[in-house]
């Protein structure tokens, strides 16, 4: 065991990003809640995505499946939750190719996006594509910054709806949800993580790690896992919820009807 110990280590000399390998393993992750905030050791509990949206039913404009971006359950679940509030104000961390964004836009008055300065990219390829669905959006505001730096202070104002999709390592998630918590909600806000899960039965622990580690203790209970959805949420409603099957045990099925049209 100590020969293969130092085998490790002269590999990891060798080539240090294996170090940052290990790092990501969600099983690491899954440790460290376990040590720190043991009562998520299984991860958030879950609420069935009908039992929070009741007669849960939506439709999408705006969904382009090329990697990288939500689901459809997400988006949906983020509309949704949009549409439960009287001229909604929405903000999000992380746009990427703006399908959120664009979702968003039409059941709200104002979504309010941040994001990385596009041009801090040479390659370009970056700038053409983020924001590409929301950009020309009347009531979509650009603003750009890193989220670890950005004054939210300044921006002066609280928010209905705010989506967590930023850079999903652990420390920008805890200053990402710190940031929100200390400057954009009202009692009633609702925040959304993307990214909580690699596959709806399946916590990304470095997320949820992020999450507990940036949010207030006292707020802790008033997060969940919104079933068949990669997203976890945070609300005050008091909402029925149950903890985490693997595999799950489908209780309900969804209808979809697709189309592609031309951009």
């Amino acid at each position: 065991m100590i020969k293969q110990g130092l085998q490790a280590l002269k590999e990891i000399i060798k080539n240090p990003k294996l170090l940052n390998r290990i790092l990501e393993d969600n099983s690491v992750w899954e440790s460290y809640i376990a040590k720190k905030h043991n009562s998520f050791a299984n991860g958030l509990p879950v609420v069935e995505i009908n039992t929070l949206i009741p007669d849960f039913k939506e439709i999408l404009n705006t969904v382009v499946f090329l990697g990288s971006g939500s689901t459809i359950p997400d988006l949906c679940l983020i509309k949704a939750i949009c549409k439960s509030f009287d001229k909604c104000t929405y903000f999000e961390i992380g746009t990427w190719m703006g399908e959120s964004a664009a979702n968003a836009s039409e059941v709200t008055s104002e979504c309010v996006t941040l994001n990385i300065d596009p041009s801090l990219y040479l390659n370009g390829k970056y700038k053409s594509v983020m924001g590409f669905f929301s950009k020309d959006i009347k009531n979509v505001k650009q603003i750009y910054g890193d989220s670890t730096t950005f004054d939210f202070a300044d921006l002066k104002r609280k928010f209905d709806v705010v989506f967590i999709d930023g850079d999903h390592h652990h420390e920008y998630i805890k200053k990402d949800t710190a940031n929100v918590f200390n400057n954009l909600i009202h009692d009633k806000s609702v925040i959304i993580w993307h990214d909580y899960c690699t596959d709806p039965s399946t916590p990304r622990f470095q997320t949820l790690a992020g999450i507990l580690d940036g949010i207030p203790t006292e707020f802790q209970k008033n997060l969940y896992h919104v079933s068949n959805s990669l997203c976890a949420i945070y609300t005050t409603r008091n909402l029925t919820s149950r903890p985490l099957q693997s595999p799950n045990i489908p209780t309900k099925k969804f209808r979809v009807s697709i189309e592609s049209q031309s951009v």
